[in-house]
């Protein structure tokens, strides 16, 4: 492959926008590289059809935990997407950015990442149909859907019970107030999915100084003299090396950064001479202080009509599928997370610790190899779910072998603090407490899950390990930070020990975000972009 100034390793949230961005002036050559194909394939860019993507090897990662004893024991699926725009081609789309105030937490971690540093470049990449203001961007590369036509009728009876819950309405949870509740905008544009890829890397494909390599994985990086200058990569058969005048970049994701590294000899010093990998740099840090948000549904059936009805019967999916195709509407034009919501379980606390999901619909009956989004249960059911927002358990991401095409171990550890246990009790009882108000009681015909028995605390801690799992928002495996002692990059999101070689992905956070992570990746993407761009002059 011929030479370029920089190498991008994943076409993913962060590693499109990078492409787009180091491109843009046509100064520098780039070259990114992809173990996915193309996102252009029917159910990803219908917005419901995310269910289908669920667990499908030919866009997902397909990655599962270890046995989790907060779990109750259980091994959690884990789809990240293997694919052009990564994990925002696979998500369910929702933009939320995350707490001011856990950007200035950034900050205090790693100087140039606090809200006044990181709010400036949300603008930029945002065209918000809500509108502009202080807080909100027009015009920039990434549409916003307000999410304001087609809602579900239920969306207004979960506001206005979360209302008398004491949990006011929010307009916009990305603007100056995040605790309320209210509807969630998307990342969707003329009802298909707006993901990285269709937002940053086809319009900067049409550049001839972008090279695009898909079906590619990359196994490691090449070092000379304490620099990386290159990677070598598998594409089929065949072993091949693509160098870097300037700079290899890995946007390769909480599991895929880390895994990486250590199969490039950076990592823990004796995990790698365990596997027989030399040791470039003994880092720790390497894989540790995996963050990742926990969530738990509870369901009703209802004495209306949900999308259980519309979708469940092959006349409702033929009704849903014409209304897609001919004019862009229906429950197929939209994630189904319509509403949600941020709330305290402490009013001591100085922000929200919980998010909320209110789905129109349940799926309590699974089907092999599919989430059954769009075969939902043959009753009218509604989903109120919640997760959290700043957990305390950390995991780790290490190699299971140095193979490079293993997948790696993956220990989620999840609430293994009683910290993340006793908020997590408090918050889903916060979900009985909206479901029992007038405007929601009336609507229910009974809970189906847990179950109105389910009721003591030991029981419902039970229920929240056996039923919890991860809502897919893997982060800070390679953190960022001024402490060497802790951290894998500098604020520059550098590697330390090395020259030339960057981690730029949801892997950088310091700490995880509250609220969903691909807002804040794609955010990575865009200022990590701008530091190689300071660093090349």
């Amino acid at each position: 492959m011929e030479d370029s100034d920089y190498i991008i390793v994943g076409a993913g949230s962060a590693g499109c926008v990078l492409a787009e961005r180091l491109s843009a002036s046509g100064r520098h050559t780039v070259t990114l590289i992809e173990a996915g194909g193309s996102d252009r394939r029917f159910y990803v860019q219908m917005p419901l059809g995310y269910g289908k993507l669920f667990y499908d090897p030919a866009v997902n990662w397909m990655y599962r935990s270890e046995p989790d004893p907060g779990l109750a024991g259980n091994r959690d699926h884990w789809p990240r997407g293997k694919i052009l725009g990564g994990s925002s081609a696979i998500n369910a789309m929702v933009w939320i950015r995350g707490h001011r105030a856990d950007y200035d937490d950034w900050g205090a971690a790693a100087p140039g990442w606090g809200w006044d540093d990181c709010l400036p470049a949300y603008r930029q990449i945002e065209d918000t149909e809500a509108g502009g203001d202080d807080f909100r961007g027009q015009g920039g590369p990434l549409f916003i859907s307000a999410n304001r036509q087609g809602l579900h009728p239920l969306v207004g009876d979960y506001i206005a019970a979360c209302g008398q819950a004491g949990l006011r309405e929010v307009a916009d949870f990305n603007g100056a107030v995040q605790e309320g509740a209210g509807v969630y905008q998307m990342t969707i544009k003329r009802a298909r999915r707006n993901s990285t890829a269709r937002a940053f890397l086809r319009p900067a494909m049409r550049r001839p100084n972008l090279r695009v390599v898909t079906h590619a994985q990359v196994t490691r990086v090449i070092f000379e003299a304490g620099r990386a200058v290159g990677v070598e990569l598998r594409r089929g058969a065949q072993v091949e090396t693509a160098r870097a005048r300037g700079e290899v970049i890995l946007s390769g994701g909480a599991v895929n950064s880390p895994q990486l590294l250590q199969l490039s000899g950076i990592g823990p010093g004796a995990l790698l001479q365990g596997m027989g990998l030399p040791v470039l740099v003994d880092n720790p840090n390497v894989g540790r202080h995996l963050s990742d948000h926990q969530g738990i549904n509870y369901t009703w059936s209802m004495r209306v009509p949900t999308y259980n009805d519309a979708l469940r019967p092959w006349w409702g999916k033929a009704l849903a599928g014409m209304q897609y195709l001919l004019g862009g509407r229906g429950p197929l034009a939209k994630s189904i997370n319509h509403a949600g919501g941020f709330f305290r379980t402490d009013p001591s606390l100085d922000r929200p610790n919980m998010q909320l999901y209110m789905q129109a619909f349940s799926t309590l009956i699974p089907r092999n190899g599919e989430r059954p989004i769009l075969s939902p249960d043959p009753w009218s059911g509604l989903s109120l779910g919640l997760s959290n927002c700043r957990p305390t358990s950390r995991g780790e991401i290490r190699l299971a072998s140095p193979d490079p095409l293993a997948h790696p171990v993956i220990v989620a550890n999840a609430f293994a603090t009683k910290h993340d246990v006793d908020e997590m009790l408090e918050a889903v009882k916060f979900l009985r407490k909206i479901a029992a108000q007038p405007a929601m009681a009336r609507l229910i015909r009974e809970e189906l899950r847990p179950g109105p028995a389910v009721t003591s605390d030991a029981d419902l801690i039970a229920d929240i390990r056996a039923r919890s799992g991860t809502v897919y928002h893997p982060s800070c495996t390679c953190r960022m930070g001024a402490d060497p002692a802790t951290s894998v990059l500098d604020a520059r999101l550098r590697v330390r020990g090395v020259a030339g070689l960057r981690v730029i992905d949801a892997a950088s956070f310091p700490n995880i975000i509250a609220g969903n992570t691909n807002a804040p990746a794609i955010l990575m993407g865009w200022k990590g972009a701008g530091l190689v761009l300071e660093d090349a002059r």
